[in-house]
């Protein structure tokens, strides 16, 4: 393994590893999700226009009014995306929650295939149907937490929604071929702060430690895991980002039962690996795809 590999390999893990505690971040917080976003959106924005500023990627011949447009379109979906994953997490649990989220790439192949033209080969439509399998084992199975039933579906449908927003975003992403990813991620946040201005409780009582719950978001699980992921894929071949990205949902269940001992039944244990595996085989055995859907898991 040559140094360039070995170092994008360690970055990767380590961007997913972090992505993987987001979940616990979020709860413990104890704010309502729209404060949990918009304050991620603020420290996030601030992170990001240093690393920005740092690398040179502020200059006004990079924003063409066409591309900041479908950036800030895809601003809108990733900040819904995130708006509607952290309210999952209290229905259906992390590992659940994370487990359906990671149909999006399946969602992207779909949205391909009907804006972009792309074909539905058997060897996707096989993915496809095995993801939707592990999906209905997952909404079949009685949840392990106190929440009911009800609950529990609306998380799965919360999360369903998160990698649907997430596959417009990405969608609105391959076409800005050339720009930063960097300066793409400050415009989205930034977008996150105009959007959800309105509709923060200022008033919401929060402690030191939630604060610092907050900031530790924006900087590290939004600045500093965006660093770490695109140096990672500027770095490793296709193949090896997808493998190492699912780090991801595999951290996140884990800090699910060691923070707030969530166990799943065999069913949800049958329907995450199904989803996880038709995720794997997408991305590591199917044809190319788009290119967010192939470096990685959803940013979360």
């Amino acid at each position: 393994m040559n140094a360039q590999v070995k170092r994008g390999s360690l970055e990767m893990v380590a961007a997913m590893l972090i992505s993987g505690t987001i979940g616990w971040f979020v709860l413990v917080s104890g704010q309502p999700v729209i404060n949990v976003v918009f304050w991620r959106c603020v420290v996030g924005a601030i992170t990001l226009l240093v690393v920005c500023g740092l690398l040179g990627q502020l200059h006004r011949d990079r924003l063409p009014r066409a591309a900041l447009l479908l950036a800030i379109a895809g601003g809108v979906a990733l900040v819904v995306n995130w708006l509607l994953l952290f309210a999952a997490y209290s229905y259906a649990s992390i590992s659940i929650a994370t487990a359906v989220y990671n149909t999006q790439p399946f969602m992207l192949v779909g949205l391909g295939a009907l804006f972009l033209g792309e074909k539905l080969t058997v060897r996707k439509l096989f993915w496809l149907l095995l993801a939707f399998i592990g999906t209905m084992l997952v909404v079949l199975a009685q949840p392990g937490q106190s929440a009911g039933p009800n609950n529990y579906l609306w998380g799965i449908l919360l999360s369903l929604g998160a990698a649907f927003f997430y596959a417009l975003m990405a969608l609105a992403a391959k076409r800005l071929k050339g720009m930063p990813p960097h300066l793409i991620a400050l415009i989205q946040v930034t977008v996150g702060v105009v959007m959800l201005l309105p509709f923060v409780d200022f008033h919401a009582s929060a402690s030191p430690v939630q604060w610092g719950m907050l900031a530790t978001l924006g900087v590290v699980h939004t600045g500093l895991m965006y660093v770490l992921l695109y140096g990672a894929i500027q770095k490793l071949p296709t193949n090896l980002i997808g493998s190492l990205s699912f780090i991801y949902p595999i951290a996140a269940m884990v800090v699910d039962r060691l923070a707030f001992g969530h166990q799943l039944v065999a069913l949800q244990i049958a329907g995450a690996a199904l989803i996880l595996l038709a995720a794997a085989g997408m991305n590591l055995l199917g044809e190319p795809r788009l290119p967010l859907a192939r470096h990685g898991k959803p940013m979360v």
